[in-house]
């Protein structure tokens, strides 16, 4: 017998919102905020932890993210369109996570341990080099199962009467999963304690993949009968791009966006550690994101209510702000204050442009589409984005002294370049606006 499939969401009006279901619900905040509690490991704290135990050279984080972004893109972008061939998502999803937690847990076995010299010359290559491999590996299995499979199933499983609510929800796992990893594990990576941190983190994202075996229903799309490579070529070919201008320039508005955020959020545990010298950073950011996580769900439903395009531009205003404000933040009170604003923007632009990205994906290109989203949305920012966050570094020149060693330090300036990127925003959205009218 197949596995169970309910029919794909109806397409709908903004007007008309369809009801989701309590398993639905379900799927996707178990699935999601796993999967993003795994992407902050990597995303963040992998960084940490290579900039402990391996290098603290800004370049060698800006090559470790490029690196993995590009394998994310690639993954996604053949998993997507095999996932449409097939019309199921099921089974990658959940074979795809059982994979990202074993490569998790691996992170811990390279790297010097706790208490030991990092390694240099040719041990130095070698940990480097060992590190961005299995970054690259981790990185295709997550990507394939979550951004490819996962984003595409809950594409299948919305309509644009929803999906303000629901990528109001999605937007807030980020936030949720960052909350968790500081509040139960940061004590494990300030003790040096790695192996048990990403180990934890692995088991519980193997765990998730076995559950969504049980727990996520294919959605019966049509499967396609042209190949795999002709799906990933469909939505690079300039004719495509010219028949679907408001996708594309909506997946551009999303490019900025995130070169924005990658210009920051790599550096930005070492900046509150290293240069702040905030000891409760953990508390600290656990209040932000609490208050982030309120203001993004809320913030769904306006989109929902006022519409995504008039809700776009004062969701980048706020994140600019928040960019500005922490440029200059100093004290406890005032990071708390301006990080807040800041995580706010982010998450709402980033749910805003994510719902507006789905109303314009044709029904039966849902995967394939990820992987077009993965070159502008996810690899274009997360290769410009730290290695312009790293130049911004070097510039600044800001250094700290351990055990009596220099190095060097992420300063506030990583603030003010990632805003000054989003003065793009407005340009891209007044074409956008233009695509949609004609």
């Amino acid at each position: 017998m197949g596995p169970r499939t309910e029919p794909a969401a109806p397409a709908t009006t903004r007007s008309t919102r369809t009801a989701i279901g309590g398993r639905t619900w379900l799927a996707l905040v178990v699935v999601g905020l796993v999967g993003q509690l795994a992407w902050t490991v990597e995303n963040m704290y992998l960084n940490v932890y290579v900039y402990d135990t391996i290098s603290p050279d800004p370049n060698v984080i800006a090559i470790l993210v490029s690196a993995s972004a590009i394998a994310a893109t690639i993954a996604t972008l053949l998993v997507g369109a095999w996932s449409d061939r097939m019309g199921r998502r099921r089974a990658i999803i959940a074979f795809g996570y059982v994979a990202w937690g074993v490569c998790t847990a691996g992170f811990g076995f390279v790297g010097a341990p706790a208490g030991a010299a990092a390694p240099t010359g040719a041990a130095l290559i070698g940990a480097i080099v060992a590190i961005v491999l299995l970054d690259c590996v981790m990185s295709a299995f997550g990507s394939g199962a979550n951004d490819a499979a996962f984003t595409a199933w809950v594409t299948d499983s919305t309509d644009p009467g929803n999906r303000g609510r629901v990528d109001g929800v999605l937007a807030v796992l980020p936030l949720i999963a960052m909350l968790l990893v500081f509040g139960l594990l940061d004590g494990l990576t300030r003790a040096g304690d790695w192996k048990l941190f990403f180990g934890v983190v692995g088991i519980v994202t193997i765990l998730t993949g076995a559950a969504s075996w049980f727990l996520i229903r294919d959605r019966g799309v049509p499967a396609r009968t042209d190949g795999i490579l002709t799906a990933v070529l469909h939505g690079l070919r300039p004719s495509t791009i010219r028949r679907q201008p408001a996708l594309y320039l909506t997946l551009a508005i999303w490019t900025v966006i995130g070169t924005s955020t990658q210009v920051f959020l790599p550096y930005v545990i070492i900046y509150l550690q290293r240069y702040l010298r905030i000891e409760s950073y953990a508390l600290a950011l656990g209040i932000v994101l609490i208050l982030a996580s309120v203001l993004s769900i809320l913030g769904g439903r306006v989109m929902d209510r006022i519409g995504k395009t008039r809700f776009l531009l004062p969701a980048v205003a706020v994140f600019a702000a928040g960019l500005v404000a922490m440029t200059f933040a100093r004290e406890l009170p005032a990071v708390i204050a301006s990080a807040t604003v800041m995580m706010a923007g982010m998450m709402a632009s980033l749910a805003t442009v994510s719902a507006m990205t789905r109303d314009h994906t044709p029904a039966d290109r849902a995967g394939a589409v990820q992987g077009v989203r993965m070159i502008l949305a996810v690899m274009i920012p997360m290769i410009v984005g730290p290695f312009l966050g790293a130049a911004v570094i070097s510039g600044a020149a800001n250094t700290y002294t351990s055990l009596g060693v220099v190095q060097p330090v992420p300063g506030p300036e990583i603030f003010i370049a990632a805003a000054a990127v989003l003065v793009l925003v407005p340009v891209l959205v007044v074409r956008r606006a233009r695509a949609v009218r004609s």
